[in-house]
């Protein structure tokens, strides 16, 4: 926990959270889906070549269907010949482990609103009136819960509304593909950054009293829940598939950025240096690792989100505009 002191705040990021790929307004609603089942392959990969030397990237995506398993042949078959894998990108924020010790008085409470204010203090009127039946619908008799910050009571409630679609995260995949680089003894290069912090204890004390802009981030997740269940299915259903063109035209509300705006404007991140231009650093440390990579191998693996493969400001489109070439999955 302590090794993610900070990165579980959400503090970056559209980097670190699972369900943005895009900030369009929501489609008209899709009908209710069965979710798959069984083995499914997932996309294919997308290929970035510079003459004979090539990085294959693998799309990864949340949420999936829980009892899906997922086992691709292509991704089997690659990492066979692959000299090097290039981790996932993203940031955290560390203290060595007696440091953490004395940290741990600081973190109590931390999730909790300041001066003991309810999520009925805190939020509008409407939008307190629609988590009622919402909290009764996912999380039953929590009163706990009614007295922490918006973010944390939204991604609780967000959790638990995907468990109950029989939807989960990535995490089984991303797991498959360590266990297939581990097997096969590849290189492994990360690409996270470290969040530097001058004073961790000061930094907890000003997150706990400083309040959270996070309104928008609940009104949000309380629209995803209410409206987009069926249409995460459907995008659930298309990356198990294959058919990205699917997810691309399923467009939503997208809370993440609202949660990433409320912690970003936050006074206790702009108090700390460390944790300014967070996502334009992680790209950087991501493009650096991926060109050299390219100089040097004539085969290189990667895992990227979705969301940061599909759209104009794609990691992808950064890479072809520096001259590589860029092909699809048919």
């Amino acid at each position: 926990m302590l090794k993610r002191l900070l990165p579980a705040l959400c503090l970056t990021l559209p980097l670190t959270c699972a369900f943005a790929q895009t900030e369009e307004a929501p489609t008209e609603a899709a009908p209710e889906t069965i979710l798959l089942v069984g083995q499914r392959p997932g996309p294919g990969l997308w290929k970035v070549s510079k003459g004979d030397h090539v990085l294959w990237v693998f799309g990864t995506h949340a949420p999936l269907p829980q009892k899906m398993e997922w086992r691709s042949q292509q991704v089997e078959s690659i990492l066979t010949q692959t000299q090097e894998y290039i981790q996932p990108p993203g940031a955290y924020a560390h203290v060595g482990f007696f440091r953490g010790l004395t940290l741990l008085p600081s973190m109590i409470g931390m999730k909790k609103n300041p001066d003991g204010a309810t999520l009925k203090d805190v939020l509008p009127a409407d939008v307190y009136a629609r988590w009622l039946p919402l909290k009764a619908k996912y999380l039953g008799e929590n009163d706990d819960i009614e007295r922490e910050r918006p973010i944390f009571a939204a991604d609780a409630l967000f959790n638990a509304g995907l468990k109950n679609a029989g939807l989960t995260g990535s995490g089984d995949v991303e797991k498959k593909i360590a266990g297939m680089v581990k097997q096969h003894k590849i290189k492994q290069t990360k690409t996270v950054i470290e969040l530097e912090m001058d004073d961790p204890s000061r930094t907890l004390k000003d997150f706990k009293k400083s309040p959270l802009a996070d309104s928008a981030c609940f009104a949000k997740t309380l629209a995803r829940l209410e409206s987009d269940i069926d249409a995460m299915r459907v995008r659930a259903n298309a990356w198990s598939k294959g058919d990205i063109e699917a997810i691309r035209k399923l467009s939503y509300e997208d809370q993440e950025a609202e949660c990433a705006e409320a912690v970003r404007n936050a006074d206790f991140v702009k108090n700390s240096p460390g944790f300014q231009n967070v996502k334009e650093r992680i790209q950087a440390s991501w493009m650096a690792a991926a060109e050299k990579a390219l100089e040097n191998n004539t085969s290189t693996f990667a895992t990227l989100r979705l969301s940061n493969i599909l759209g104009p400001n794609s990691y992808l489109t950064a890479l072809k505009a520096k001259g590589y070439q860029v092909d699809s999955p048919e």
